[in-house]
Parts: structure tokens; C-alpha cells; sequence
């Protein structure tokens, strides 16, 4: 199938590694040019030449730093001459005990969660309105549906933005002019982030492989996802073919919500 999305210029944050990496391979591979972040130049500037050498026919630039500063936020902006899809991403808040949090922990899973995703979103939308195509796409998670109950951070900051998307994603100015703005919300994939949350949920009994195991054989697809195919999932709903798809919370997570709807 093609994706129509050739020549297009795409924003993927946290792309160094991980989901974000997935996305930019798949964009990447559609012909798409990409602007990369992430908060380590080294490993980010490493992803940027395998994207290369993988992809001659397009262009790559990078931009190092943490995305919820507004300075490195500027220069993400500035390398991209048009924005046409914006993949937000960012590193999930640890793991915990809300009564350990106070408010600066809030604040700042917040703000690398919510708010950060907002002010690009903020920045870009329009354009895209006005040039008639665009795509959003946040990487959640699958928490914000089945919420776990250490991640606390991470479920009220993600909730917070999933409903912000509800109602933006509903503007016609934005849904009339082939603009969509959409969730993906991934469950168990096999990347540090859950390596991490697997390591505090093991602290209790001292056994990671036994934690490990349990936590895949729970998922009837009985596997970890793999960031490839959440990147292909990623690229369709970036293409042409998903312009009738707009705030909608799609969930990628081998079938282990138990729920109908």
C-alpha cells in the first residue's frame, strides 16, 4: 500500500530509541523527511545515521535536548520547514507511590506529558489547516485505559492530555481541513521503559524473570509488542488513508484489555 506521504516532513520526538525510533524507521521508510529529538545527542545522532543509511532519498536532521524546554522546542521547530505530521513522544515519569510524590514530581510529569505535547501541537496545527493535511499522533499509553497502579504520574498527566485531544480533534477548523489528531496507546513493548517498570514491579518478590514471564504469559498475544510494528501502525494513520480517523484513542496492546469497548 502507499501511504501517499512521500516528500512530507515529519517531527518525532523521543525518536533515539524505543517507540519513537519505530515511528521514525516506518516514516522514514515511506519516504517521508524527519526531524528527530531526543535528549541524548549521542545515541540520537547515531539513530540519525542509520535513518540515513537505510534511507538515502531523504533528509534527517536532528535536534538534541529535553523537548519540554521551550528553547530546544524553538530549534525542533526551526529545523522543520513544514510540518506536516508531529509524532509527540516523551519518556514516561517513574515508577512509585503517590504518597511519596510531591508537587514538583506532578509538575514536571505534567509538563513533559501534557503540556509539552500541547504547545507543539499549538505551533503547528494551523499551518497544517491551511495547507490541507496534517497529522498528529501522541504516543500515551495503554495505562490511560487500564491504568497501572504505579504509575500513577503517568496516568493523570496522559489522561490529562487525552482528554485535551477529545475535544480538539473535534474542531472543524482542524477535522474540515484534513487535520487529524489521534492517540496511540501502547501496551506491553519490549523497550527500556518497560524494563524499568518491570524492575520496580519485581522489587517486592526479588525475581525479574519470574515478573517477566508473568507479565507476558497475562497478554493473550503472549509476547511483547515489537516498536516496528507499532511504527507501521504509527505511518498508517500518518497517511493519506487516515484522514476519516481523528480523536480516537487507538489501543496496541496484543489484546491484554479485557474489556469491549
Amino acid at each position: 500500500m502507499d501511504l501517499g506521504i512521500k516528500g512530507r516532513w515529519a517531527i518525532v520526538c523521543a525518536a533515539s530509541q524505543g517507540l519513537g525510533k519505530g515511528c521514525a524507521e516506518a516514516l522514514g521508510g515511506e519516504g517521508v523527511n524527519l526531524v528527530i529529538n531526543a535528549r541524548t545527542a549521542n545515541t540520537l545522532e547515531q539513530t540519525a545515521a542509520e535513518l540515513r543509511s537505510r534511507f538515502p532519498a531523504i533528509e534527517v536532521r536532528t535536534v538534541a535536548g529535553d523537548v519540554a524546554d521551550p528553547a530546544v522546542r524553538q530549534a525542533l521547530l526551526g529545523a522543520c520547514p513544514q510540518v506536516d505530521i508531529l509524532v509527540n513522544n516523551a519518556g514516561g515519569p517513574p515508577p512509585g507511590d503517590f504518597r511519596a510524590w510531591g508537587r514538583e514530581d506532578w509538575i514536571k510529569a505534567l509538563d513533559a506529558n501534557m503540556l509539552t505535547p500541547i504547545e507543539l501541537i499549538k505551533a503547528v496545527v494551523d499551518g497544517m489547516a491551511e495547507r490541507g493535511f496534517g497529522r498528529v499522533v501522541n504516543i500515551t499509553s495503554g495505562a490511560v485505559k487500564a491504568p497501572i497502579d504505579i504509575l500513577g504520574l503517568s496516568n493523570g498527566a496522559r489522561s490529562g492530555l487525552t482528554g485535551f485531544i477529545a475535544g480538539l480533534a473535534r474542531q472543524q477548523r482542524l477535522a474540515g481541513r484534513n487535520v487529524t489528531l489521534n492517540n496511540l496507546l501502547p501496551g506491553a513493548f519490549d523497550t527500556a521503559r518497560l524494563q524499568k517498570t518491570l524492575q520496580a514491579a519485581s522489587q517486592a518478590s526479588g525475581d525479574l524473570q519470574a515478573t517477566t514471564q508473568a507479565r507476558r504469559q497475562a497478554i493473550p498475544a503472549a509476547r511483547f509488542g515489537d516498536a516496528k510494528e507499532f511504527g507501521a501502525y504509527c505511518a498508517f494513520l500518518c497517511s493519506v488513508h487516515g484522514g476519516y480517523i481523528t480523536g480516537q484513542n487507538l489501543l496496541i496492546d496484543g489484546g491484554a484489555y479485557p474489556g469491549t469497548f
